[in-house]
């Protein structure tokens, strides 16, 4: 699906965000950000670190769009009790962090920023995830044989501990891997047509 002759670009190296977006049907390209150092300010409340971080990566392209391009980024966190689990930096931390999230709730906020030459747009979506109780050995093999290191909250939603733990969620499917596709989809076009 064309965007009314705009050239949209994927500022994200992630395979789900790829899936997500071509099963809109819409024609993209995938490109590689300028390197941005992904802290944020510790008086940040983590509800809002989505939307500081899609824009931070936006921030820092913005200037090698042509007119005709539109620009999307995006970041997920993974929000456990006030606290945000990130990417896991080992297995041992993949373990500790499913361990934490076995039979709780969590909440998941993908942050998304669209972008052109002269504006940009930035919004949320927030699932609530609810996983059933797992034990140690399930989460073992799930770290073992799917390595999540590259997941927000050490896991993917679309894979096995998904069918298996994920008792239900409140909120858009697709956002828990890592794009709020519907909103996305209304939000896209409101900005182009604004444009």
């Amino acid at each position: 699906m064309k965007m009314n002759g705009y050239k949209i670009l994927l500022g994200s190296g992630s395979p789900r965000r790829k899936e997500l977006l071509a099963m809109l049907d819409i024609e993209f390209e995938p490109i590689r950000l300028n390197d941005v150092d992904e802290t944020w300010p510790k008086d940040l409340p983590a509800e809002m670190v989505p939307e500081y971080l899609s824009k931070l990566k936006a921030d820092s392209y913005i200037s090698d769009l042509a007119a005709d391009e539109i620009l999307l980024t995006a970041d997920t966190v993974v929000i456990h009790n006030g606290k945000i689990l990130g990417k896991p930096a080992d297995e041992a931390e993949a373990f500790e962090m499913l361990r934490q999230l076995s039979g709780d709730i969590h909440t998941v906020i993908t942050g998304v920023t669209i972008s052109s030459l002269h504006r940009s747009h930035t919004f949320s979506e927030t699932t609530k995830v609810r996983f059933a109780t797992l034990s140690d050995d399930e989460i073992r093999y799930y770290v073992e044989h799917y390595k999540p290191l590259d997941k927000a909250g050490a896991y993917g939603i679309q894979e096995w501990i998904g069918l298996t733990a994920v008792e239900g969620i409140d909120g858009c499917y697709y956002n828990v891997m890592g794009l709020p596709t519907r909103r996305l989809y209304a939000e896209l076009k409101r900005f182009i047509s604004s444009n």
